[in-house]
């Protein structure tokens, strides 16, 4: 067996593989996994779509409307190591996403009826049920490899019938402004 101490040419090329290799392994462990692009406006739609399926599958009574909602940003946090840098401290250029609606005085029998509707529907649309009894009656969805979340609750002391649908952190384009941001509004149609 020859073991032949290699040429000069492959000891430095070997020596350059391995210190860009350590550069990448270092910056991964510094920085964490990158966040996802996040398209502030297509989130909003896909928001407001799963707030109106399931207005639409709750079947509510008339005379129960909820108030309008609004898709509001969320905190995302930095990754890595470089969060022990930044403890609690939220990134500006990442959010999350939810819309949340809610209507009171909602009977039990109503409010299951609903539920059942979107809970078969999601199920049937391969997503998967990561949690259930959040409230009196409740669950959560998750649509699989995309970290969305489609929830309804329902709360026996005041009836309140509760859906939050979610997109999860993402870095938003430059100069996006959550505050002054018209494709935020929802209202559902009747």
């Amino acid at each position: 067996m020859n073991l032949r101490r290699p040429s000069r040419p492959v000891r430095r090329a070997l020596l350059a593989t391995t210190t860009a290799g350590l550069a990448v392994l270092a910056a991964a462990l510094w920085f964490g996994s990158p966040y996802p692009a996040a398209d502030p406006e297509a989130a909003a739609a896909r928001l407001k779509d799963a707030a109106q399926r399931a207005y639409d599958e709750a079947g509510l009574p008339p005379g129960t409307e909820p108030a309008e909602g609004r898709v509001e940003t969320g905190s995302c946090y930095y990754r890595g190591l470089r969060s022990i840098a930044h403890i609690d401290e939220s990134r500006s250029d990442v959010h999350s996403f939810a819309l949340r609606w809610a209507v009171r005085a909602v009977p039990a029998a109503a409010a299951r009826a609903g539920q059942d509707r979107t809970r078969a529907r999601l199920a049937a649309a391969g997503w998967k049920l990561t949690s259930e009894n959040i409230s009196d009656r409740g669950f959560r969805f998750e649509e699989p490899g995309t970290g969305r979340t489609v929830g309804v609750d329902w709360y026996a002391p005041t009836g309140t019938y509760e859906v939050t649908a979610y997109e999860p952190c993402g870095r938003v384009p430059d100069g996006f402004d959550a505050y002054a941001w018209p494709s935020a509004a929802w209202e559902p149609e009747r």
